[in-house]
């Protein structure tokens, strides 16, 4: 039988005497990464809210990093975040929803909210709506709003509070839980494939691409060696999407914005995307790569995860000084602080929680350069040296009001790299997944560690093509070309 376990913001929400599985809150999950060593639990979130950062979200995407099967996952839950995020499913949705309606024994009865538990819902004629929703977004408790009509349409998709169910609708949750943790865990259905051709997402003005537009033309004519053709879109092009075979994204990705839902409609369409949005979710946040190399052995600099002012005492102690304070999410060398001496630490710690749950603190390791190995399917692909900025300690140096100034490079044959960097990075890349990775690495001395992981890596002729030439763009034309062929 597998080991059951719930998470609530606190023990009022739910109580251990409510079920026969364990109970624990949100914040001690997080805090005790090694409570269920040599366990893999299936975990229940029931967070009030899981809100980008907020606690609840920080509890699944651990759990991910843990090996924990998690619902909801962190993809569900940006996904519910906004209807501009799920209005895709709607017509499915809508379709099943309006079925079930007409089936309805009481032709005159009005649904205006339907309430789903784990899957199940309390008129068994809305059943076979409740599981293609569940199907959809695996989340405990969701509440649909419904527009009544000849036909009718759904207003709202959200996630509901157990803090917000009547008596009698926590008794059904109650009895729902029940129901569901008898079953096995499944994955939910593919979703179908379309078309052919390859969409490259970029932003002509964007101030730090990926890669520039000229190196996306030279890109445009290796593939057109390989008989596949590179078309250029933009932000307002989502509902394009499926005119094409695959999706490359040449935009800085976040999570919070449009790079995010071209990368989950791509999945949906069933085309080959870099970036997927499952490596978006896993490379973005700093907290998640932390725990997920250091549960795979991976070496990286002394790090702790912080999420209280209490906890930054004594870091100095730790992890020496000075101590670098990150964000979990920031990028290009942004939301990276180098901070000296008790009384500053905490006055940045302070200022960075306001904005974040959980923060990292890691230790200094000044070098000259920051080694980038291009990691492609799980194999090497280029080597680069990123060069600190002038006179700084990054490679990208930000001042407000200024012009972002950045380092130089070395371009650096895979051949002539140290061993260690390259199989360190392509042992942290496999970890993620089967894309297009940048792996930042330290050497100092003989040690090498890993510093981060980018789904999103630079790609530029002339910078990390030097040395492998076009052998970089054919391996990613092929990645592309493959799975089109086994499609």
């Amino acid at each position: 039988m597998a080991a059951w376990v719930i998470l609530v913001d606190s023990l009022k929400d739910f109580s251990n005497a409510d079920t026969p599985h364990k109970v624990m809150t949100v914040r001690e999950y997080l805090v005790r990464p090694k409570l269920f060593t040599g366990i893999n639990p299936h975990i229940l979130n029931f967070s009030r809210s899981y809100g980008y950062q907020g606690s609840g979200y920080y509890a699944s995407l651990l759990a991910e990093a843990r090996q924990h099967r998690v619902l909801p996952n962190v993809e569900t839950m940006i996904d519910l975040s906004s209807k501009t995020m799920y209005r895709h499913s709607l017509p499915e949705l809508e379709d099943r929803l309006n079925q079930c309606l007409r089936k309805m024994t009481d032709g005159g009865q009005e649904v205006s909210r339907i309430l789903v538990c784990l899957g199940q819902v309390q008129d068994k004629a809305l059943e076979p709506f409740s599981r293609l929703l569940f199907d959809w977004y695996r989340t405990p408790i969701l509440e649909v709003s419904v527009e009544q009509g000849s036909w009718s349409k759904i207003r709202r998709i959200r996630s509901l509070p157990i803090s917000d169910l009547t008596d009698h609708e926590r008794a059904f949750m109650i009895g729902s839980l029940e129901k569901y943790t008898d079953r096995p865990w499944r994955a939910p259905k593919q979703r179908a494939t379309m078309k052919y051709a390859l969409a490259v997402l970029s932003d002509p003005k964007e101030e730090l691409p990926p890669s520039s537009i000229s190196s996306l033309k030279y890109m445009s004519k290796v593939a057109a060696r390989h008989g596949v053709e590179l078309v250029p879109i933009g932000k307002g092009d989502l509902d394009r999407l499926a005119q094409f075979d695959g999706l490359f994204i040449r935009e800085t990705t976040n999570i919070d914005n449009h790079t995010y839902r071209f990368a989950r409609r791509a999945v949906q369409e069933g085309m080959p995307v870099i970036d997927d949005p499952v490596s978006m979710i896993r490379c973005t946040n700093k907290v998640y790569l932390t725990e997920l190399l250091e549960a795979n052995g991976i070496p990286m600099p002394k790090t702790v995860i912080l999420s209280s002012l209490k906890e930054a005492e004594g870091l100095e102690e730790k992890l020496g000084s000075p101590v670098v304070l990150k964000i979990p999410d920031g990028s290009f060398s942004r939301g990276v602080f180098k901070v000296t001496g008790d009384e500053a630490i905490r006055a940045k710690v302070k200022e960075m929680l306001e904005d974040s749950d959980i923060i990292l603190a890691q230790e200094y390791c000044p070098t000259e350069f920051d080694w980038r190995i291009g990691v492609l399917d799980g194999e090497p692909l280029f080597s680069v040296q990123y060069l600190m900025a002038k006179k700084h300690w990054q490679i990208v140096r930000h001042e407000d009001g200024k012009k972002s100034v950045e380092g130089s490079f070395r371009t650096v044959s895979l051949a002539e790299t140290p061993p260690a960097v390259v199989e360190n990075a392509v042992r942290a890349a496999r970890l993620i997944g089967d894309g297009f990775y940048g792996v930042d690495l330290k050497m100092i001395g003989d040690r090498v560690v890993v510093i981060e992981i980018n789904d999103n890596p630079n790609l530029d002729h002339g910078c990390e093509d030097s040395a492998e030439k076009d052998a970089v763009w054919d391996q990613l034309i092929r990645w592309y070309v493959r799975r089109l062929e086994n499609r």
